[in-house]
């Protein structure tokens, strides 16, 4: 039989696993424990160098199992496969969402650097930039998606913040406001600044598309970020985070989570490898289901605007970024209802099928009203120059059928 490249939806039942070593179960186990035994001193001591960085591997060695804060199977065949959608060198997988920003910021950037980041970020993003980044002097700065990069670069020259600037930031498609920043620019900003003294490190945040949709890796991203409770989870039911990348960065990364200990358990492993499974089954899906919803809302008369990637205007300079970096308009929309917070509120209340819940990616259809619940935080400047305004609903499209999902959207709208 000839060697076949198989495609990454076929990989993730088993790729990384090998059957002989658990007995020939066709899953893999849950190795759920926090130490493992060394055959020998010897081995012991060669997989503590590697672990610690003292040496590189050797050709065709393995990094051996040592304890669970550094290794476990269930997390390495996990972080192995979700490589395959992105083409990342290397994964770790985290605790959480944050937990992973919060690593890779805290890794990257000293007292007195400078974080240039897009804007809007989620809600957390934007308060550990604005509230907990600065109390280790750390700045961040914040652009839109109208700014010319030459335009950032002058801005950051007139500053004097040459030096400072450590790390772009970059969340696309924006939560919640679908907003699309081009990568390559991004990319051009940090080539500018970096130097042979310092480079500086371009990291998105790839949740809204999850890693079916858009594989910044190739736009010149040097790391990728999951919230993985979202669509990698997929089932509402786990907290975890991701991140991916080259690994002259991954080696960081993986090492200060191994001092932060804040690695993802065999159980939150196994499941999300579990959920890996029909990850393409689950995205497609919901995506499908996103084109007849945007087209409802679109529609309505008590719905004011649609921020849907699926009706970007053909020659607009966000959909010539959406042709480039995107394979799909995704499963995620918001829409401003006539009025304000008390319609929001009122749509909100009367849903019967889709629930009230922040979070998103999940099977089941979520709302949620950003400006006070997952954006609550965020400056009321930002909220006004971003378009987080209190008729602002966002929408994560589930599996359900979306025929039910439509009318559930029709009769709350009625109640408005």
């Amino acid at each position: 039989m000839e060697n076949r490249y198989f495609h990454p939806e076929s990989l993730m039942m088993s790729f990384g696993y090998k059957p002989e070593l658990s007995e020939g179960a066709i899953k893999c186990p849950i190795f759920q424990t926090s130490t493992f035994v060394f055959k020998s001193a010897e081995e012991g001591k060669a997989f503590f160098e590697v672990a610690y960085g003292q040496r590189e591997k050797a050709p065709n060695e393995d990094l051996g199992l040592i304890y669970s804060r550094l290794n476990n199977p269930d997390l390495q065949i996990l972080e192995e496969r979700l490589c395959l959608w992105d083409g990342a060198d290397e994964c770790a997988v985290f605790e959480s969402g944050m937990s992973a920003i919060s690593t890779v910021m805290l890794e990257f950037l000293r007292p007195g650097d400078v974080l240039l980041y897009s804007k809007p970020v989620y809600g957390g993003t934007d308060h550990f930039i604005n509230k907990v980044l600065p109390e280790y002097g750390i700045k961040g700065i914040g652009f839109t998606n109208t700014e010319d990069p030459d335009q950032i670069i002058e801005n950051l020259k007139s500053l004097g913040l040459d030096k400072q600037l450590k790390m772009v930031y970059v969340e696309t498609p924006a939560n919640p406001t679908n907003a699309l920043f081009d990568l390559e620019s991004c990319k051009k900003i940090a080539d500018y600044f970096t130097s042979d003294e310092k480079d500086v490190v371009v990291c998105v945040d790839n949740t809204y598309m999850g890693p079916l949709w858009q594989h910044p890796l190739k736009h010149g991203a040097d790391l990728v970020i999951y919230s993985a409770t979202k669509y990698i989870g997929g089932h509402s039911d786990l907290i975890a985070g991701a991140v991916l990348g080259h690994s002259k960065y991954m080696k960081r990364v993986r090492t200060l989570r191994t001092f932060l200990g804040n690695m993802a358990g065999p159980w939150t492993g196994w499941l999300l490898m579990r959920s890996l499974e029909t990850l393409k089954v689950r995205m497609t899906q919901q995506a499908e289901n996103a084109v007849k919803v945007a087209k409802f809302l679109q529609n309505h008369p008590k719905v004011e605007k649609v921020y849907y990637l699926g009706h970007l205007e053909p020659g607009t300079a966000q959909h010539a970024i959406f042709k480039k970096q995107l394979f799909s308009a995704g499963a995620m929309l918001s829409f401003d209802v006539k009025g304000g917070e008390k319609e929001a509120f009122t749509f909100l209340n009367s849903l019967k099928l889709i629930k009230l819940a922040v979070s998103l990616g999940s099977t089941e259809s979520l709302a949620e009203h950003p400006a006070t619940m997952t954006h609550s935080d965020v400056s009321a400047e930002d909220k006004a120059m971003i378009g987080i305004t209190e008729k602002l609903i966002r929408i994560s499209v589930g599996v359900e059928h979306y025929d039910d999902i439509i009318w559930d959207m029709e009769q709350a709208l009625e109640k408005v």
